[in-house]
């Protein structure tokens, strides 16, 4: 019980009675919670900027019985131009779908927190390849999970030599040879695989800070895609 002051993010909002909303907010120390924002809807309520969609805030939280309930809010960022831009809303909506099913109550999602902060900030801020954006952040996000891929040598002969295949089920890189065996291999140029070295080791905010041509972009698609779906499905 208590007042609880934290920074976070609305990843989902929904009306509820006459004037209030039901939030979801993923916070970096209370993880993903559900808040209850009494009033939010009316027109001038203090609420009504800070509890939509996408609103990353300073937040004034109180523990109820069942739930938080929100007593103030200081708005940070809005990401407007993610909402003026179908394209950009469309994939910022799948990766807020992400978030909701691979977090919880009661655990530290700051990593997580972040990279999904510096991942709205690029959609909204520059014309950034959205494909390209979507593929790193499910790579880099499986990563903070615990599903790092081995990018320094073969998962199967330790060899670091032409590893241009992805090996689905062995998490990592795989020579030639060893890629035969695996019919879980997909093939990559090295600048597919350059890139998904960089994405493994690259510090937070740096990320997203290279591109790649449409060929390789295709390839990495492809690669985080399947990887994602086979350890979180």
């Amino acid at each position: 019980m208590g007042i609880i002051k934290t920074k976070g993010i609305i990843l989902l909002e929904s009306n509820m009675g006459d004037s209030d909303k039901m939030l979801t907010m993923l916070t970096p120390g209370l993880g993903k919670i559900g808040c209850a924002a009494k009033g939010a809807r009316r027109p001038r309520s203090l609420l009504l900027s800070g509890t939509q969609f996408l609103c990353f805030g300073e937040y004034i939280l109180y523990k109820g019985k069942d739930t938080y309930n929100i007593n103030s809010c200081d708005t940070i960022e809005v990401f407007y131009n993610i909402r003026t831009d179908l394209d950009k809303l469309e994939i910022a909506s799948k990766i807020s779908k992400i978030i909701l099913e691979v977090t919880n109550e009661n655990e530290n999602t700051y990593k997580i927190l972040q990279l999904l902060l510096n991942t709205l900030y690029i959609i909204s801020e520059t014309d950034k390849n959205l494909e390209l954006v979507f593929a790193i952040f499910k790579l880099r996000l499986l990563c903070i999970l615990g599903y790092l891929p081995n990018v320094e040598m073969c998962r199967e002969c330790n060899t670091k030599e032409e590893l241009n295949y992805f090996s689905i089920k062995e998490n990592g890189f795989k020579c030639k040879n060893c890629a035969k065996q695996d019919k879980s291999c997909i093939q990559m140029n090295n600048t597919t695989k350059t890139a998904i070295t960089y994405i493994v080791k690259a510090p937070a905010k740096k990320i997203y800070s290279f591109n790649i041509p449409e060929e390789s972009i295709k390839e990495l698609s492809i690669i985080a895609d399947l990887y994602f779906k086979s350890k979180i499905d």
